[in-house]
C-alpha cells in the first residue's frame, strides 16, 4: 500500500525504531449455532464471536472492552489514544493480548501520569461494546485544529458509499455488528467491524498511528455505519479525520460539537443520498444525483 518499505523507515526515523512490540492474537469473528425458525425447521447460522478483552496497563486493571477480536492489539493501542491516557504510540512498549485468559498486557516506557487521577471519572457514552470515557468529553476539543483546506467531492462520496456497500463484510454474513473505514479521498485504507462501532473507531486509531507515511490529514475521510454522536465526532477530530460519513443520523450535541471543530458531517448516506448537518462548505457539489433520489418533505 505504501511506497516506503518498514525496513527502510525503521533506518531513516530513530523515532519509528520505538514502535510497541506487539502480538498478533486475531480471534474468529464468526461461530456457527444451531437454531429453529418459525417452521420448526433446524438449521446453522453464523453469529458474531462477542468476546471480552480486559486491559492491564502495566498490571493495573484498566476496562473490560465487548469485541469481536479482529484486531486486539490496534483496538487497544486506539482505545488509550482516543481516551487521551497517551498521545503517542511512542509511550507504549508492548502490547500483549492472550484469549485464554481474556487480557490485554500492556507495558508502558515510562507509565501513565496520574492515570488513577486521570481514570476516576467516568462519563456513560451512547456507545455499545464501550459504554463509558474517562474524563469530560469536552475536555481540550478547543485545540483541535482541522485542515482547513480539506474538502470531499459528492462524487467521492458516492465512491465511498458504493465501496462500503460492495464490501464483503461480517454483517452481510452474520449480522449484529457496526462497521467503520478510513479512506485517503476516496480509496479504501482500513475496512473494521465490531460489535461496537466505538470499537471500530478505536481499531483504525490504533492502526493509524502505526503506519508510515499516514493519509495527509486533508485527505482523511471517516466512514460508520453508526449514529453520529458527539464522542464519535470528538474522536474523529482528535484523530485529525475533516470529514465523516454515517448511513445512520446525527444527534443534536453530535451536531453541535461537529460545527465547533469545522468538520464535515454527512449522514443518512446511501446509495446516492445524503444530508449535510455541519460544515456544508466541507462538500463540493460536483455531481447531479438522478432525479428519483430527491428526497420528499416527509423523509
Amino acid at each position: 500500500m505504501f511506497a516506503d518499505t518498514l525496513d527502510t523507515v525503521l533506518a531513516t526515523s530513530p523515532t519509528l525504531m520505538r514502535r510497541p512490540r506487539l502480538t498478533s492474537a486475531s480471534a474468529p469473528l464468526t461461530r456457527d449455532i444451531a437454531v429453529v425458525n418459525e417452521f420448526g425447521e433446524q438449521s446453522s447460522v453464523a453469529i458474531p464471536a462477542e468476546r471480552d478483552l480486559t486491559v492491564y496497563v502495566d498490571k493495573r486493571e484498566l476496562v473490560t472492552l465487548m469485541t469481536l477480536g479482529a484486531h486486539p492489539e490496534w483496538l487497544v493501542l486506539g482505545y488509550l489514544l482516543n481516551q487521551r491516557l497517551v498521545t503517542s504510540i511512542d509511550e507504549i512498549e508492548s502490547v500483549t493480548v492472550d484469549w485464554e485468559v481474556g487480557a490485554a498486557a500492556v507495558t508502558t516506557r515510562r507509565g501513565i501520569e496520574r492515570i488513577e487521577e486521570r481514570t476516576a471519572r467516568r462519563v456513560v457514552t451512547t456507545g455499545c461494546g464501550q459504554g463509558s470515557v474517562f474524563g469530560g468529553l469536552m475536555d481540550e476539543i478547543d485545540r483541535i485544529v482541522l485542515p482547513p483546506e480539506a474538502v470531499l467531492r459528492q462524487s467521492e462520496l458516492y465512491r465511498i458509499v458504493n465501496a462500503i456497500r460492495l464490501k464483503e463484510s461480517t454483517y452481510k454474513s452474520a449480522g449484529s455488528v457496526h462497521a467503520c473505514a478510513l479512506f485517503d479521498g476516496d480509496q479504501l485504507q482500513l475496512f473494521v467491524e465490531d460489535v461496537g462501532r466505538h470499537n471500530a473507531v478505536d481499531t483504525i486509531a490504533g492502526w493509524m498511528a502505526l503506519q508510515y507515511p499516514q493519509v495527509p490529514p486533508a485527505r482523511r475521510v471517516f466512514y460508520t455505519t453508526g449514529r453520529l454522536t458527539s464522542e464519535m465526532v470528538i474522536k474523529a477530530a482528535q484523530m485529525q479525520v475533516p470529514v465523516v460519513v454515517s448511513r445512520s443520523g446525527i444527534t443534536q450535541m453530535g451536531q453541535e460539537v461537529a460545527q465547533r471543530v469545522g468538520l464535515c458531517a454527512v449522514g443518512r448516506a446511501t446509495h446516492t443520498r445524503f444530508l449535510c448537518f455541519a460544515n456544508p462548505h466541507r462538500l463540493l457539489h460536483d455531481a447531479v444525483p438522478p432525479l428519483q433520489t430527491v428526497r420528499s418533505p416527509q423523509d
